[in-house]
């Protein structure tokens, strides 16, 4: 009769720990900062498809490093269980720390029932009406969470990043100042770099994720910042460009609202709507029966011409 195998309850720990922990560290970078009007999110992410980083709900954004299909069930999660609260309850109801509670018991039971455990890190955080109500937190594959007050840095080197970092991040910055020191730290390890046989000075827009939450948006804060937008924000020396909802330079302007459009949809200076440029004449309704769909004709016009 063959003895069956046995290991210790700590040591079982120990090894799910350092499976996940080398899973985690494989990946690249991302940086969680706070800035002056929200919390920027910044990642080293060549793929324009598979986001590091979403929305949960008005307020609050994710954030993720490790295995995509794994952090990608977590944040889907996530958007349901806000959606579900808020609709339940009241849209206040969805907060940060409901979120970041609900991954931390989520994670730990993986962790504690499962043979392997999740290779991710997350961060949720959300936005506040002023800076001292940012919150973000930071939850590991064993379900810990940690509120952290100014940054968060997660996955790949996360030791030097957050350590370059401390050493220039500064509290109440523009996004611009923000974005340029997350940059900067990300690049001292990013293998694209010069300094580690690349052949950028730092990390290019190309190889970048970059999202916000802006406070000074009234309902939804997220919002990625990608294109034209972004350069220009990581070129030194250039004027910050304003994140309102119009289109940015150089991309295709949106255009006139179709017919029938309901009031309030088409309005640029409205939330979340995809309407035309400020200033551009709404399209006439079309009256359905009368005239035959024309505007200002004679409804006999046609009848007459045809007898």
């Amino acid at each position: 009769m063959t003895m069956p195998y046995y290991a210790s309850a700590e040591q079982v720990m120990r090894d799910r720990s350092e499976y996940a922990r080398k899973g985690i560290s494989r990946g690249r970078s991302v940086a969680v900062l706070t800035y002056a009007d929200g919390v920027l999110f910044i990642a080293e992410n060549p793929s324009s498809t598979l986001h590091k980083m979403g929305e949960i709900y008005d307020k609050i954004g994710f954030a993720a490093v490790g295995r995509y299909s794994e952090f990608e069930s977590l944040r889907v999660a996530g958007v349901r269980l806000a959606d579900m609260r808020g609709y339940s309850y009241n849209r206040r109801d969805v907060t940060g720390r409901v979120i970041a509670n609900a991954y931390a018991q989520t994670l730990g039971s993986i962790f504690t029932e499962q043979m392997k455990p999740f290779e991710v890190e997350l961060c949720v955080a959300e936005v506040g009406p002023t800076a001292d109500r940012d919150q973000l937190y930071r939850l590991t594959f064993d379900g810990s969470v940690v509120d952290e007050p100014d940054f968060v840095v997660m996955g790949g080197q996360a030791d030097a990043v957050a350590s370059s970092l401390k050493a220039t991040f500064q509290r109440g910055m523009s996004l611009t100042a923000a974005l340029a020191v997350g940059v900067a730290a990300l690049s001292t390890v990013s293998s694209a770099t010069s300094a580690n046989g690349g052949g950028h000075d730092q990390l290019p827009a190309e190889q970048l994720e970059v999202a916000v939450l802006d406070r000074k948006r009234p309902k939804r804060a997220f919002r990625r910042i990608t294109g034209a937008a972004l350069r220009t924000l990581l070129a030194p020396g250039d004027a910050e460009p304003a994140l309102d909802d119009a289109a940015p330079t150089g991309t295709h302007a949106p255009s006139h609202p179709e017919p029938g459009t309901p009031p309030g949809l088409g309005d640029p200076a409205a939330v979340d709507t995809a309407g035309g440029p400020a200033g551009a004449a709404a399209t006439p309704p079309v009256d359905d029966g009368v005239g035959g769909g024309t505007d200002g004709a004679d409804p006999h016009a046609e009848d007459d011409a045809s007898s």
